[in-house]
C-alpha cells in the first residue's frame, strides 16, 4: 500500500492538539479561491509506502506529549482513503493520535474507514451557502454535509475551520451561518478561524496560473478576535 506524499512536517502546532507530525498528501479536485497550496493540486508525486511514512512519523513520538500525535492533511487526504485508513490503523494500534484534516469531498465509503482510526476531524467549511461552495471552491456543499453527519454518526471528534477573506468570508450574516452549521452536530469541539494571508501569491506566479483573490486584503487579527466575539462557539 503506497500513497502520493507532497511533504512532512515535523513538528506543526496549527494542525490539531499538541506538537504533531503533518502529513500533506498530494492530489485535490477543489479549486478554492483563496487555496494556499496550488502545488498539492495534481496527483503526481513521490510514492511511500505505508511502513515508511509510519516509520518516519512515529520517530517523532518522544515530542508527542500527550495531546499530541498525526494529522494527514492535503491536498485532499481522502483521495487516498485506502492509504490513509491503514496509516491511521497502524498509528492507532501503536497508541498514536490521528487527526484528519479534509475538506470533507470524497467517498462516503472510504471516508468511514478512514473515520474507524481517526481521533479527531479538522473540516473546512468553506462558505455559508451552495452558491458560494461551486462559485468559490467548485464542491457541492451537500456532499460536505453528508461527511460531516458521518463523524457525528461515528463520534469522532470534529473541529471546524474557516478562512476569513476581507470582503468575501467576514460578514455578520455568514459567520453567523458558519458558527450554526457547526453548533448543530453533537460531536463538534470548537471552531477556528483562519486569517487569510498572499504569502502563496508566489507559488501561483511560479506555477504560472491566476492567483483569484490577489486583488483582497490579507485578514488582521483583530478582525478575527471581533468575529470571534459574535460568535458563541468554543475556540
Amino acid at each position: 500500500m503506497s500513497g502520493i506524499i507532497h511533504s512532512f512536517q515535523s513538528l506543526g502546532a496549527v494542525d490539531g492538539p499538541g506538537l504533531r507530525c503533518v502529513v500533506f498528501l498530494q492530489g485535490c479536485t477543489l479549486r478554492c479561491a483563496y487555496c494556499h497550496n496550488p502545488d498539492t493540486w495534481s496527483t503526481s508525486g513521490r510514492e511511500f509506502r505505508v511502513e515508511e511514512v509510519f516509520e518516519k512519523v512515529t520517530r517523532f513520538r518522544p515530542y508527542f506529549g500527550k495531546e499530541g500525535g498525526v494529522t494527514v492533511s492535503g491536498g485532499e487526504p481522502l483521495l487516498q482513503w485506502e492509504f490513509v485508513a491503514e496509516l491511521f490503523r497502524r498509528l492507532k494500534a501503536a497508541g498514536v493520535h490521528t487527526a484528519l484534516d479534509t475538506a470533507g469531498i470524497g467517498s462516503l465509503e472510504g471516508a468511514r474507514a478512514v473515520l474507524k482510526f481517526t481521533d479527531l476531524v479538522l473540516c473546512d467549511l468553506k462558505f455559508s451557502t451552495k452558491e458560494d461552495y461551486l462559485r468559490y471552491s467548485g464542491a457541492d456543499r451537500n456532499r460536505v454535509t453528508n461527511f460531516l453527519e458521518l463523524t457525528e454518526e461515528m463520534g469522532v471528534p470534529l473541529w471546524v475551520r474557516h478562512v476569513v477573506v476581507p470582503g468575501l468570508t467576514d460578514g455578520r450574516d455568514h459567520i453567523l451561518r458558519i458558527a450554526a452549521d457547526a453548533r448543530k452536530y453533537s460531536n463538534f469541539q470548537k471552531l477556528e478561524l483562519l486569517p487569510f494571508h498572499k504569502i502563496c501569491a508566489a507559488k501561483y506566479d511560479q506555477m504560472k496560473i491566476p492567483f483569484p483573490l490577489r486583488d483582497f486584503d490579507e485578514c488582521p487579527q483583530e478582525k478575527i478576535e471581533a468575529l470571534y466575539g459574535l460568535m458563541n462557539v468554543p475556540r
